[in-house]
């Protein structure tokens, strides 16, 4: 299952395959974390400054999942400077950390601040930095320019859970889902980041920067996952259950029901019913 296996057409495939099977609303998209900003984007993939706008990450994938654009996003062209900072691009001390997110007013106070960012800062961003990754691209799976180093697919909640009973079919370790939630970073950094770098699926819950930048719908949930999980989340995809009730589309129970429902319905019965009668 590993992606070094496979081709940019295998993953172009993959992406076809998965949006057909569950009927998505938006494309699969592809994720390729780059070092090396003036050598590693291929061609037909823009950044947003070369035509004088900033796009946050988010909402690149909103761009790629809906009007099939290929894009590449780096510190210069993202306007969310805390994801760029999450994501290593540029170096910050946890004291400008702190400082920065004390200003957005996150959460209640100073300490609180603090002790996120003791969490964070230390547990993650200085392993990010240390990595020298420089700007992402998205694209849509289906026509990805390079081969992906996460998937990530917004769906409903139905749909997703295929997914994850996709994933939990042999109930292998590697396979495993354990996601956390803030509330912030849920797309760009939970949902594209984390899967690339802990080699493990996460569910996304759209954070506010989702929710007020790049236009996420209601209903909307995610996954993201390391790109060679598609391949094994295909093989298993309705496998679940042996087609009892989660075949899809879902299979939900009817109930049962007549006209004692409700009282204009009985009235109604039986004037039909009286009406049928002198008929025969």
């Amino acid at each position: 299952m590993s992606s070094k296996s496979k081709t940019k057409e295998d993953f172009q495939k993959a992406g076809e395959e998965i949006f057909e099977k569950l009927h998505l609303n938006s494309f699969p998209i592809s994720l390729k974390y780059i070092r090396d900003i003036e050598n590693e984007i291929p061609p037909g993939v823009r950044r947003p400054i070369d035509d004088g706008e900033k796009k946050s990450i988010c909402q690149a994938f909103t761009y790629a999942r809906r009007f099939r654009q290929k894009l590449c996003i780096t510190a210069e062209d993202n306007f969310c400077t805390p994801s760029s900072v999450a994501h290593g691009w540029v170096p910050l001390s946890m004291e400008e950390f702190v400082e920065s997110q004390v200003r957005q007013k996150w959460t209640k106070d100073e300490k609180a601040e603090r002790r996120r960012a003791e969490h964070i800062y230390a547990g993650t961003f200085k392993n990010v930095i240390e990595l020298a990754y420089r700007g992402v691209i998205v694209s849509p799976l289906m026509e990805t320019p390079v081969i992906p180093d996460a998937i990530m697919v917004y769906c409903d909640g139905p749909k997703l859970t295929y997914i994850i009973n996709a994933l939990n079919y042999e109930h292998k370790r590697k396979y495993r889902i354990q996601s956390t939630f803030e509330g912030f970073g849920e797309s760009c950094g939970k949902g594209g980041l984390m899967p690339f770098l802990t080699q493990k699926a996460q569910i996304i819950i759209p954070g506010t920067g989702d929710r007020s930048f790049a236009g996420i719908q209601d209903h909307e949930l995610g996954i993201g996952m390391p790109a060679s999980f598609i391949f094994y989340v295909l093989e298993n995809l309705f496998q679940t259950g042996s087609g009892q009730g989660l075949k899809f589309p879902l299979r939900q129970l009817i109930p049962k029901l007549d006209e004692n429902l409700t009282p204009g319905f009985r009235y109604m019965r039986e004037v039909i019913d009286k009406k049928l009668s002198k008929n025969d």
